[in-house]
This record gives C-alpha cells, structure tokens and sequence, in this order.
C-alpha cells in the first residue's frame, strides 16, 4: 500500500497534467497557422502606410521651424511681389451710388526661401487656405473699397502652391465693390473712367515692392463680360507710389477700364417722347383761335407730359449741382412747349383787344351814318370799313357829289347822275361832321354804287369777302409761329448732336 503521503504528491500532479494538457489544446485552437489550415475567409488587415509616414507636410515645408509673423529677408531689401488679376466679371455700374461691382482672381507671387523643400521630381505642393494662416503672405487691400468678400462656397477660394526652391504662387477669388467718381456733365452721351487700386497696407516701399508681373499683359478679362447700358472699350494696368504723410510711401496698382454708355435706350425713352411732346404742340397753331378749350387742353397735356418726362430721367440719377446733357435737351424742349401754351395767351389777348376796337369803330360809324340815312339828297353810298360794310342809301346832287369824292372819280362817272333834283346844300355843321366819319375810320373805302354793275362783279366781291373772313379767324402771331418755331427747334437739335455727338 502507498503511504498517505505518496498519494497525495500523485494527487497533485495528476491535477497539474490535466492543467497543461488543456491550455495546450486552446492555444492550437485559435493559432494562425491551424485557421490556414483550415481554410478561413478572413483576409489579412494591409498596414496603414499614412500612419506609419515619418514625413509631414508641416515638417517638410518647415513652417514650425520659422517665424512667419515675419517678411522674407526682414531687414534686407524690400521682397518683389508681382501681382496679375483676371477679370471674372464685371457685375454693375451704378450712378446713384456712383461706384462699380468686380469679380476677379487675384494672384500673388514672391519668393520665400523658408518654405524651400527637396524633391527629387521638382514638383510643386499645391494646398487650400488652411495653410495659408501658418505662413507669411502680402497683406493687399482694395482702396476707395466700400465692400467685398472672399467666396467661400464651398469652401474659401484661396490656393496657396509651393515650389521647391520657395517660389510662392498664392491666388484668391474675390468680390469688390470701389468707388467710381463719375463725370455726368455729358450724361447720356457720356464715357466713364474707373479704377481699382491695389496697395500693401502696412508695408511701405522700403520693405514690399508691388508690381505688375508681365506689364499690360498681366490683366486679363473674359471675352463674355458685358453690360446691359455699357459697352467697355478697353482695359489697361498702371502702378504709382501712394503717399500718406503719416507713414510714408507705398506702391499702389491700378486696373483702369474705360466704359461708353449706349445711347439706344435713351434715344427711346427720352429723346423720341420730348421731340413728340414739342411736335404736338406745333399744332396749336394750325387750330382757330376762337377754339378755346381745344388750344388749351393740348397746350397743358404737353407741358404736364413734359415734367413727368423730366421727372422720371432725374429720379434715376444723383442729385449732382451741375447741368447734365439731358437736361439741357429737355429742358429747352420744355421751354418750346412752355411757349407755345403763351403763344396762344398772347394771340387770345390781341384778339380780344382788336375786337374790341373793332366794335367801337362800328358803333361810332352807324351813328355817323344813321343821321345822314333820313336825307333825301343821297342816292347811294356804301361804306367798306375792314371786315364790315355800311349801305346807305340817300338822293345827292352832282355838285354835293363831286365834293364828297375830292376828284377822285372822272367826269363820265359823274355826269351819270344828271338826272337827280338838286336839293339845297346842307348846314356847314353837318357838312364839317359828315367829313369827320371818313376820316376817322381805318382803310376805309368809298365805293359810289352804278345801277349797270354786271353780275360778275358782285360773285367777286363775295369771294373776297370769304377770303377775307378766313384770314381773320387766324392771327398774325400764329403765321409766324408756324415757321419760327420749328426752324428754332430744327436749329437746336442740330447744335445739340454736333456738340455731344
């Protein structure tokens, strides 16, 4: 028999064989090398080689290992910045607020030795704005820039490209809104000049020196900018030093472009309604003056038309103190109609007062003649004052005959009337006061009445009386009206378009 203390030690280590018999079956279990024998679809993980990369691009671009809050070369010469700008777009011209709206790429170049690197493909590293807060670059503004905004859709239009030897390109997509002072003296038959200027905003010429890169031919614009009241003639660059008395000297770019405004528009909606409007009230002068509401109804359509003519061309433009080219046109077209309306106030007065006189003339003439109606002595006599005739009919002898006349009729005429009575001679009063009526009224004719008058003569006499009738209806003042205002208006308009044209 095994003694109590043998079978406990056999104990233990049938206990520990067991142990180690099991831990070896789990390890053969999930070893790599049983799965492939297996034949498992479980592929095998590929190492990450972006985690593993000892090179960064902060570390190869050094940007850690520099001051960047600092210009390249600082307390050396002043570091060359070539600038170009290709127009995107040229977006509105507004004259009320007399500025400009342009869209356009805006790219840098200089050079910065601490951001060379080695590459053996002599390949430049092109990056987005992230990277352009770590390093130095020019600090250019707008001047005379009311706004403007780097597009950021969707993200931030900037592009930052390095080269190997420090060469840096640096580009950003930018909207400015500058001011535009404009001349509207020649307004709408005017050309307008602006300019967007470029400008370092803390370094002076001593220590950044700002420059076209390629002359002229760094401006470039796209062939499809246009405007809808513009036609742009031409683009060209210029560059000039800046000086401001309290920090020195800078170098200032600037874009000029020349705009020509299209007179098309214009010529529809301002030129051809004014020229009409003055037209329209020509014809005043062709209506008869007793047509009163007629005459003044056009005369007041065409200056009310006129006013709201002028109205609406000075609402869309500034309020400037000085005389613009339209309206001196509308203006003088205003004063044609204007006078046209005092044309026919002054024909209506005359009128009025030449009636007037007219009417006092002929009552004074029918008192005359009514006193010599009732004697017997006259046989006719008809009196032809302007545009009225007086018949009076009474017996006279030869001797009384020849002395009203004066001898102004011939003999033969005279003897006619042999056959009448003599009557006594009248008073010398009447006599004195008969001669007064002739001599009082204008143009008057006497015309002695001969019973062998054809019937040819009196169909004449009407026609001239008709004649006559017509041209009164049509005053002196609008006879002449009809030629000296359209000759006026003709004379202006040719001045006019040889001056502004």
């Amino acid at each position: 028999m095994l003694s109590p203390i043998k079978a406990v030690l056999l104990l233990l280590c049938l206990l520990v064989s067991g142990e180690c018999r099991k831990h070896g079956g789990r390890m053969r279990r999930w070893t790599g090398t049983d799965t492939q024998k297996h034949g498992s679809l479980t592929p095998k993980k590929l190492p990450d080689f972006t985690k593993s990369r000892k090179v960064k691009t902060e570390q190869l671009l050094k940007v850690d290992d520099h001051d960047f809050t600092m210009r390249p070369a600082f307390g050396g010469p002043a570091i060359p910045v070539g600038v170009d700008v290709q127009v995107e777009s040229l977006d509105s011209i507004s004259e009320v607020d007399m500025d400009f709206t342009m869209t356009l790429y805006l790219r840098h170049y200089w050079k910065d030795e601490r951001l060379s690197f080695t590459s053996s493909t002599n390949k430049s590293m092109t990056f987005d704005g992230r990277l352009v807060k770590k390093i130095w670059v020019p600090d250019v503004f707008f001047v005379h820039s009311k706004r403007s905004f780097i597009h950021d859709t969707t993200t931030d239009n900037i592009m930052l490209r390095v080269f190997p030897d420090g060469h840096v390109l640096y580009s950003l997509r930018v909207t400015v809104t500058a001011a535009c002072n404009m001349d509207f003296s020649r307004f709408p038959l005017d050309s307008q000049t602006c300019s967007l200027e470029l400008e370092s905003y803390a370094y002076t010429d001593e220590d950044l020196m700002l420059y076209w890169k390629s002359g002229d031919e760094s401006l470039s614009t796209d062939d499809r900018i246009s405007l809808s009241q513009f036609l742009i003639q031409k683009f060209h660059t210029t560059s000039r030093l800046a000086f401001y008395s309290s920090t020195g000297w800078y170098n200032r770019l600037y874009i000029n472009f020349t705009l020509r405004r299209h007179i098309f528009f214009f010529l529809l909606q301002t030129y051809f309604p004014a020229t009409l409007m003055v037209m329209l009230s020509w014809v005043s002068f062709w209506i008869d003056r007793r047509a009163v509401p007629a005459r003044v109804s056009l005369g007041i359509t065409t200056v009310l038309t006129m006013s709201t003519i002028i109205t609406g061309v000075n609402a869309s433009m500034p309020r400037v103190s000085y005389i613009k080219a339209v309206d001196i046109y509308l203006w003088v077209s205003f004063v044609f109609v204007f006078l046209s309306v005092l044309e026919y106030a002054a024909v209506n007065y005359l009128s009025t007062v030449q009636d007037r006189r007219e009417r006092k003339k002929r009552e004074r003439i029918r008192k005359g003649v009514h006193k010599y109606q009732e004697c017997p002595e006259f046989l006719m006599f008809v009196f032809v004052v302007s545009c009225q005739s007086l018949p009076c009919t009474c017996g006279i002898s030869q001797t009384r005959t020849m002395n009203m006349l004066d001898d102004n009729y011939s003999e033969a005429d005279t003897n006619s009337l042999a056959g009448y009575t003599e009557e006594p001679m009248l008073p010398i009063e009447e006599q004195e006061e008969m001669q007064e009526v002739p001599e009082k009224a204008e143009h008057m004719v006497v015309h002695l009445s001969v019973s062998s008058e054809s019937t040819t003569t009196n169909i004449k006499k009407k026609k001239s009386l008709r004649t006559l009738n017509i041209i009164q209806n049509t005053h002196a003042i609008d006879k002449y009206s009809r030629m000296i205002f359209p000759g006026s208006y003709i004379c202006f308009n040719l001045i006019y378009w040889s001056v502004y044209c």
